[in-house]
């Protein structure tokens, strides 16, 4: 034990830590106690004194008659338990008294002094317990109130009272520590409680032996743990609550089983003592006469002081300090010193071993370790340790940042720490994404396939990679560790990462494409999005393959179910991947003809039609969008045509043009079947195919998109444009009936065309003519207006139309003439009858009833128009002829509606737009009678709005 080190870790408090007990203090110091900021004495007089943290005096009083033997100041509550000599009341009774103080209640005695209220005295021996003297004092406390006090005598027996004192409420026993054979040899020299769980224990030495007491049990129970024992004042209790003593050779622990290690510490043990982990001893050395008093750290074995004191009469612990009191009232306050002046002494020593062990041992924060983890390791670094300098900064994670190791390793020659320490940052999960960088690094440059491999494949509790997945992928791909790239990236599931190194750096497409097709259906979509650009390069048939099942994965299955539309919308849609054709449009066309063929309601339809319609149309296959005009494409070629089923090639290679034409031919299957007649709005964007015809030169297409669209001018345009003449006049006979819904007024446009043609075009003219005057669309003066401004037509070209409508309108006026006259004859007659109704006397002449049929009696009732009946067949009020009121009611309400149509102008006018011959449209206005009103009302609207209108006509 001589070896230990030596150190100064406590220092003298108190004016270099010699001061006197206070003068107040007159008897000879008996007995010491501490506790609740307050150190107590005890002395020879009966009195009993307190001391604040200066040793200054607090107050005293007298406690005793005679001497104060015992005191102990409790921890729960400010009481004063002591033990002490009072007077006698009888020969027969000892004037031993133990008396329990509180001292948060002071009573006044006199004027001068106070004393705290004694609230309980109890007499120590009775006649069960006889008496002896005492050698040892303990007190335990239980739950308030309870105490359980035990006294040791030389007799060798131990005095235990239980209860509430201060009620008198208490419980006597006595435990048999040795049998009394030799008083000097059978005292109680020590005590110690100990609970362990709810079990109270209670140790107990003499100079012969050591013993343990089981509590709970009635009797208590004795165990001998050992045969030796030690002297007074050697005995103390651990903070785990072991007995310590004191013995010449050694200093000895015991544990409820037993005796536990042992310290050799030569020399007499006078005192024995427990602080902050420390064992406390005053040694008297035989050889000199000298004291000396050793503070020992036992976990790292070394003495942290050690001072040569005098005759120790007393050794308390308050405050944090160590307080020793001489016999000659003297003090010596020792204090711990502060744990960065203990670091700073070891530093200065280079003891850093023994500075990490302190502040272990002394359970310091996590920080302050690294800290003197750190210091240790910079010291090791400077004298070329390295690896030993790595050892401590290892031990440093978590609190020492990462890049002050890291710079100190980056040498080449220190690769191997380095990867030490970085392996130890990712083991503890609190690596960055540039350690994880580095460390790869480290392993390739050391070529450490081995390491790599556990690396890369360890796992945390969870199985989690301890390391960033993204950067352990990158760092590999680029040190050409493509495998083990792969591995971390399909471990993690990392799928672009994966299909990146098989395609980029691999160029395995059958395995990549193989892959995709293990994913989910989602996830196989975004590669697919992704890298279908490569794999469309490399392998078109199976990539199209996979595309056709994520697109239409089980739609048959899908359509025996209720609703296929809503399970279409959940698989992924063709358009999403048209990206990846961009420069593949043949592999493009052939994925959208196997879609569309698959899947008739897709909801993309309308997108597919119109790519593939790009397709079809595109002169060299490319992708003609209509935001680049031209792109290098001359479109100034000549039209492709489609015609009956027959291609006419155009062109020097004869492949490529072939292969044009069945575009084309798709193209027009295509505009045809995906505007069924039914539907009114076709199953692509008719702008987007009109352009693309146009810039195409499909005339075909154009045509046929202008049909269905009921442009039926464009369509005659074109074939005008072509001077197409057999066509133009098929295509009139075909859109230009009105039977059919065809539009009567292209024969016109056909007239003008011929008109303005500046050629001899006799024979379709004639022919169009035929179908003018068949349908009557124009009158034969606009006929000659337009043929005229054709120089190369000649009369005889017109002579029989002329003839011939000339003959229909002479027929049309004597029909005009003859109908006329009747009118006139009518209305003459009219007026004739009107004037004699007016001006002649009318003679009744019916004999029956028009009604009844019965003969005519009176009273009767005769009308103007002759008609005659009973009064009584008519009913009341009756003013009109029944056989006539109806007729009249129709004439009227003919009347009435005639004229609130003439309020109606829009219909008006609409019935003479919408009539071959307009001018009978206002002729049958006039004969009506509604438009001749010279009224300022209608009349005056109608006159007004005709005016305004006579565009319309």
């Amino acid at each position: 034990m001589y070896h230990w080190r030596k150190f100064e870790f406590f220092e003298e408090k108190l004016g270099g830590g010699k001061c006197k007990i206070p003068e107040e203090i007159s008897g000879k110091i008996e007995c010491c106690s501490s506790g609740r900021g307050k150190v107590v004495i005890g002395c020879d007089d009966g009195s009993v004194s307190l001391v604040d943290r200066g040793l200054n005096f607090n107050f005293g009083f007298q406690a005793h008659s005679s001497s104060v033997l015992f005191l102990q100041q409790l921890k729960q509550r400010n009481f004063l338990v002591s033990i002490g000599e009072d007077e006698q009341i009888s020969p027969q009774h000892s004037g031993m008294c133990l008396k329990v103080f509180d001292l948060d209640k002071m009573q006044p005695e006199g004027s001068s002094t106070t004393s705290p209220d004694c609230i309980g005295i109890l007499r120590i021996f009775t006649n069960q317990f006889p008496q002896a003297k005492i050698t040892s004092f303990l007190v335990l406390e239980e739950a308030p109130p309870i105490l359980l006090i035990a006294i040791g005598l030389d007799n060798g027996c131990i005095y235990c009272i239980k209860g509430d004192i201060a009620r008198e409420r208490i419980t006597r026993f006595k435990l048999q520590v040795d049998i009394v054979s030799d008083k000097g040899n059978s005292s109680v020299t020590g005590l110690g409680f100990r609970l362990d769980g709810q079990a109270l224990l209670l140790f107990a030495a003499t100079p012969n032996s050591v013993s343990l007491f089981s509590m709970q049990n009635q009797p208590p129970r004795r165990q001998i743990l050992d045969q030796i024992g030690c002297n007074f004042n050697s005995v103390a209790m651990s903070d785990r609550s072991e007995l310590i003593i004191g013995r010449p050779e050694a200093v000895y622990f015991y544990e409820v089983d037993g005796r536990g290690p042992c310290w050799a510490f030569e020399g007499e043990k006078k005192f024995l003592g427990w602080f902050r982990g420390y064992l406390l001893c005053v040694i008297a050395d035989q050889r000199n006469s000298k004291n000396t008093f050793n503070i020992y750290d036992l976990k790292n074995r070394l003495i942290a002081h050690s001072l040569v004191v005098k005759e120790v009469s007393h050794m308390l612990c308050e405050w944090g300090n160590i307080i020793l009191i001489m016999t000659d009232k003297s003090t010596l306050c020792i204090g711990e010193k502060d744990m960065e002046s203990k670091l700073d002494m070891l530093f200065k020593k280079n003891l850093y071993t023994v500075a990490i062990n302190l502040v272990q041992t002394q359970q310091a924060d996590a920080a302050a370790t690294a800290e003197v983890l750190r210091k240790y390791g910079d010291h090791l670094y400077s004298k070329q340790d390295y690896d030993e300098a790595m050892a401590q900064y290892i031990h440093t994670i978590g609190h020492l940042e990462p890049s002050y190791v890291i710079q100190k390793f980056l040498d080449a020659q220190r690769i191997y720490n380095l990867t030490n320490y970085l392996e130890n940052l990712h083991e503890k999960g609190l690596a960055s994404k540039d350690h994880t960088t580095l460390l790869l690094n480290c392993y390739t440059k050391l070529k450490d396939v081995e390491k790599l491999n556990v690396f890369i494949k360890s796992e945390d509790g969870v199985g989690e990679h301890k390391f960033d997945v993204e950067t352990a992928i990158r760092v590999c791909r680029a040190s050409n560790y493509h495998e083990h790239a792969m591995y971390v990236a399909k471990k993690a599931g990392k799928h672009e990462w994966y299909l990146k190194i098989l395609l980029e750096d691999l160029g395995r497409y059958d395995e990549a494409l193989q892959y995709i097709s293990s994913l989910e259906p989602s996830q196989a979509g975004v590669t697919m999005k992704e890298y279908g650009k490569i794999l469309i390069k490399h392998k078109p048939a199976d990539t199209i393959e996979i595309l056709m099942r994520l697109c239409t994965e089980d739609v048959d299955l899908a359509k025996s179910g209720t609703s296929n539309g809503a399970y279409l919308y959940m698989l992924a849609s063709p358009v999403d991947f048209l990206n990846i054709f961009i420069h593949h449009p043949q592999s493009l066309m052939d994925f959208l003809e196997k879609y569309a063929d698959k899947v008739k309601d897709s909801p993309a339809q309308v997108e597919i039609h119109n790519t593939l319609l790009e397709l079809y149309l595109s002169i060299d296959l490319n992708f003609p969008s209509i935001s680049q005009a031209n792109n290098g494409i001359d479109f100034n070629i000549k039209a492709r045509c489609v015609s009956n089923g027959k291609s006419v090639i155009n062109g020097k290679n004869a492949h490529i043009e072939k292969d044009s034409l069945e575009r084309c031919e798709k193209g027009l299957r295509l505009l045809n079947s995906a505007w069924p007649s039914d539907l009114e709005h076709p199953l692509y964007d008719v702008d987007l195919a009109i352009i693309l015809c146009e810039i195409n030169a499909f005339k075909e297409g154009l045509l046929l998109l202008y049909e269905k669209m009921k442009l039926y001018k464009e369509v005659i345009a074109c074939y005008m444009q072509a001077h197409d003449h057999e066509r133009l006049i098929g295509c009139c006979k075909r859109l230009g009936d009105s039977g059919e819904r065809g539009d009567p007024t292209l024969w016109a446009d056909l007239l003008k065309y011929f008109g303005e043609l500046g050629e001899d075009c006799s024979k379709e003219v004639k022919e169009v003519l035929t179908y003018i005057e068949r349908d009557d669309i124009l009158p034969p003066i606009i006929v000659l207006q337009t043929l005229s401004r054709n120089p190369c037509l000649t009369l005889s070209v017109i002579k029989d139309y002329i003839a011939r409508k000339l003959e229909q309108e002479s027929k049309l006026i004597e029909e005009d003439r003859r109908a006329t006259e009747k009118y006139q004859e009518d209305t003459l007659t009219m007026r004739k009858e009107i004037q004699d109704f007016r001006t002649n006397a009318r003679i009744f002449q019916l004999s029956k009833c028009t009604l009844c049929t019965f003969t005519l009696d009176l009273p009767a009732v005769h009308f103007m128009c002759m008609h005659s009946f009973h009064q009584h067949c008519l009913g009341d009020n009756e003013k009109e002829c029944p056989e006539c009121a109806p007729e009249y009611r129709s004439v009227t309400e003919m009347k009435r509606s005639s004229e609130q149509n003439s309020k109606d102008q829009d219909r008006f006018f609409q019935q003479v737009k919408s009539s071959k011959d307009g001018f009978s449209v206002i002729a049958q206005y006039f004969g009506k009678g509604v438009i001749s009103k010279t009224s300022n009302g209608s009349m005056g609207t109608v006159r007004s709005d005709s005016t305004s209108s006579n565009s319309g006509f």
